[in-house]
């Protein structure tokens, strides 16, 4: 599926601050599809993380400010039921038409602004819990991540390698690239398989 989302049926370990704001998307990342379980039942799903940045929302590291980044693990699907829908449509502040919905491109939103509300989860970790449009009128600054994406069916050795290890076992583990498409290289397999031991997933 990759970067068209269809109506088919690396990090630093500071939390971002509870709260409402300014965000800009600077990273998408495909991780292909993945097969899980829910209410006993089987389920599979085609996944993407969309990441953003907060740039007004700093820590310090090694004497720099870098921005919180933040992601949320998606389906990629525009099914009415779709969170990947009810946000983009929060997003752009209006509801899909039917003729988007027959391939809407990721892509379209890499780099753009947004609003963010953020909550802590018992852990206290930082979990997006809802997107909207930017009001009219506010500014938000702009990226200091160059954004970038991040996808299966065009893959890019350089990027997947930049990912932590988390990531890259979630990408090799997917149908995609299980079957040879597109073809991971062997260390990059063997890097996945040492890790199997020490990730919870």
């Amino acid at each position: 599926m990759g970067r068209h989302a269809k109506d088919n049926g690396g990090g630093d370990f500071q939390q971002a601050p509870a709260g409402t704001h300014l965000a800009r998307c600077v990273r998408l990342t495909d991780i292909g599809t993945h097969h899980s379980e829910y209410q006993g039942k089987p389920v599979t799903r085609n996944q993407v993380i969309v990441m953003w940045e907060l740039p007004n929302e700093t820590f310090e590291v090694d004497g720099q400010q870098k921005p919180f980044i933040v992601s949320k693990f998606y389906t990629n699907s525009l099914s009415e039921k779709a969170n990947l829908r009810k946000d983009l449509e929060s997003w752009r502040g209006q509801p899909f038409e039917v003729k988007e919905l027959l391939g809407f491109d990721l892509m379209n939103v890499l780099g753009k602004p947004c609003i963010l509300s953020i909550v802590h989860n018992e852990d206290g970790k930082a979990k997006v819990a809802s997107v909207a449009k930017v009001m009219k009128g506010m500014e938000c600054p702009q990226a200091v991540n160059t954004p970038d994406a991040f996808w299966i069916d065009e893959w890019n050795q350089e990027k997947f390698d930049s990912f932590s290890d988390g990531i890259k076992k979630l990408i090799t583990e997917s149908d995609e690239c299980r079957n040879g498409i597109p073809p991971v290289n062997n260390s990059a397999r063997d890097t996945v398989d040492k890790l199997d031991e020490d990730i919870p997933f």
